[in-house]
């Protein structure tokens, strides 16, 4: 059967000025060479090196100043803090120093504590609660300090911005974090504890990013240096340390996982902690990471992609965000964008774009006009710069290739629609009989069932995903490779007589069963071309065992159906008129997601991998569906 034409095509209809904001800085760096760019900071602003800023403990944190030269001061201040190597600034946060200078304010630059110049021990988001709410102290009690602090940056540099908006620091005025989920420990649906896990599967992208990023035997200065001394070492010695390359396409696949590190010679590190944890171990709650208990207190623009690694928690957090600001000022001040993009890659967005390999035509948003706008909003006091008007979300709906704009997420006219998983029974592979209706499945459907070899596991390709050694390359890629294997299970609809746009969170219900102990199930949501194209939208997994919860491993018992709700996926989709919407459904999305060995004991310390016989159920009584949000 055809998909009847039930549904409108959605409308944008929120203001054009709204949407897109007036630039607030016009000019455009973004072909300026590090060199010409470090030129153009000189002369606008006056720096201060490596700076040490004291902690309550006693551990010194290196910062960098950059006070404008223009102007009479005191001046509001943007804090950027980071665990990369950026004393020898440059790239984007150049470009922003050079932009928040100019614009009136001290740009501050901050090593993580353990990071280079920093003193103490390194430790992942470097300690928000109390190492960030000392920086904003000190900050606001300099001479040449407003006393107002906003806090900038994307990725690691926004994930820790988020346990410190609980702490609800006077000074804290607003606060821009971009591609900030692994700053995320539990929230709503989430909890995957800094991105580290999806439904209780570890992700393989902190991997590489530890080996590159942990140090336990860096080298350091020598204690009682004076600010000068400091200064002048910066200047041709970054103690950036770089370690021996390592083909991670390789020694991703090393057994047992928690020996991925020793393998390669490393000391133990942080790798080692974390990779011994649970989804609900309590020691998640002693690092940096933001929970939903927390409280909020601070004004936030988020900057958010499709294609991030984690999209799901970001928005769950804005959600949360607004319900749980202290007051209804902060309540009211959460404006969220999402990009079609990959992680940290709002630079690229314009004309004629194309991310992964999908066309997107123009993403066009003024970035650094809203980011500049917001902070004058909230530090300098400027009402005006800030429009009241402003959409609490502005989106890209992909396919249609816009921007749209709604008062919340998923916007209030989504409406989920439910569309059942379906088939003889042989839904194996792109060239089997799988089906994805919204007519409710028989009462005699057979199972669909294949067997998952986790040392032939499915290949990740595409997707969203970040800072992995080049094991993943992210963004919107085809589909049909991995659909030819007979491990895929794979549920098509009928092509489309509309468009149909879906955005919001996408949940799926698989009833399953397995000879094994514990397994996973992937799931993916692809966009059918009509000439055949599978783009992937969004995917998800679920390690059974965590089916109850993440605070219990149940084991399955061979042949049981079991239902199981994978973490949400999240997204906006015009399906086109003519396209088809397809389900995949398998056991390994990898190197995304390190592989489930089936055995049903501690995956990370094993090397022994067993083969499992896994179904997906779709009778009338063990329904299989997913609910897409769709906007009419």
């Amino acid at each position: 059967m055809k998909i009847r034409t039930i549904f409108a095509v959605a409308l944008w209809t929120a203001p054009i000025m709204a949407a897109f904001p007036t630039a607030a800085v016009a000019q455009d760096y973004s072909k300026y060479t590090d060199e010409a760019l470090k030129a153009e900071l000189a002369t606008y602003a006056d720096g201060q090196l490596a700076v040490l800023v004291p902690m309550r403990d006693g551990v010194g944190l290196s910062t960098n100043i950059y006070t404008p030269k223009k102007g009479k001061g005191p001046f509001p201040v943007i804090l950027w803090k980071t665990p990369y190597s950026e004393h020898d600034i440059k790239g984007g946060t150049l470009r922003y120093a050079i932009m928040a200078v100019k614009h009136g304010y001290v740009f501050v630059v901050q090593s993580e504590r353990g990071r280079y110049f920093s003193e103490g021990e390194y430790e992942i988001l470097g300690k928000p609660q109390s190492d960030g709410y000392d920086t904003l102290t000190w900050l606001s009690e300099q001479q040449w300090s407003t006393g107002s602090v906003g806090t900038l940056g994307c990725s690691s540099s926004a994930e820790w911005q988020l346990a410190l908006a609980g702490m609800d620091h006077p000074a804290h005025k607003a606060m821009v974090p971009m591609a900030s989920g692994a700053g995320i420990g539990k929230v709503g649906r989430f909890q995957e504890q800094g991105n580290w896990y999806t439904g209780g599967v570890p992700r393989s992208l902190f991997t590489p990013w530890l080996y590159g990023v942990d140090n336990p035997l860096r080298a350091q200065l020598p204690s009682g240096l004076d600010q000068k001394t400091r200064a002048r070492i910066a200047s041709y010695n970054d103690l950036n340390a770089s370690k021996p390359k390592v083909d991670w396409s390789k020694q991703i696949a090393h057994l047992p996982v928690a020996d991925i590190m020793k393998d390669l010679g490393e000391p133990e590190g942080t790798f080692e902690q974390l990779i011994s944890r649970t989804p609900n171990d309590p020691a998640w709650r002693d690092g940096g990471l933001y929970h939903e208990d927390m409280g909020w207190g601070v004004p936030a623009l988020w900057f958010n992609s499709w294609y991030d690694v984690s999209i799901g928690p970001n928005m769950e957090l804005f959600n949360h965000a607004r319900k749980a600001g202290k007051d209804k000022e902060t309540r009211d001040n959460q404006y969220a964008v999402i990009a079609p993009s990959v992680h940290c890659a709002y630079n690229k967005l314009g004309p004629d774009s194309v991310i992964g390999s999908r066309e997107m035509g123009d993403t066009s948003f003024d970035i650094d006009g809203a980011i500049f706008g917001w902070f004058d909003r909230w530090l300098k006091g400027d009402k005006q710069a800030f429009s009241a008007e402003t959409p609490h979300v502005r989106y890209f709906n992909m396919g249609e290739n816009a921007w749209k704009s709604a008062e919340q997420w998923p916007p209030a006219n989504a409406t989920n629609i439910r569309f059942y998983l379906s088939s003889e029974g042989n839904a194996n592979s792109l060239y089997g009989d799988g089906k994805l209706s919204m007519a409710m499945p028989g009462t005699d459907e057979q199972a669909d069932k294949y067997r998952y070899d986790p040392l032939n596991p499915v290949q990740t390709i595409g997707g969203g995903d970040c800072c992995n050694g080049g094991i993943v390359i992210p963004g919107p890629a085809d589909q049909r490779t991995i659909e030819a294997r007979n491990d895929v299970l794979v549920y098509t609809s009928d092509p489309l007589e509309m468009p149909l746009d879906v955005a919001g969170f996408v949940d799926a219900v698989l009833n399953v069963s397995s000879s094994a102990k514990d397994t996973d199930f992937a799931v993916k949501l692809v966009d059918v071309a009509p000439d055949g194209t599978a783009w992937i939208i969004g995917d998800t997994i679920q390690r059974a065992r965590y089916r109850e919860g993440f605070d219990k491993q149940v084991m399955m018992e061979p042949g049981t159906v079991y239902t199981i709700h994978p973490t949400p996926m999240t997204t906006s989709i015009r399906f086109g008129k003519g396209h088809r919407i397809r389900i995949e459904i398998t056991s390994s999305n990898f190197p995304k997601f390190m592989r489930n060995l089936n055995s049903g004991g501690a995956n990370e310390n094993e090397s022994v991998a067993l083969v499992a016989d896994n179904s997906i159920h779709h009778d009338t009584a063990n329904l299989s569906y997913i609910d897409l949000p769709v906007v009419e």
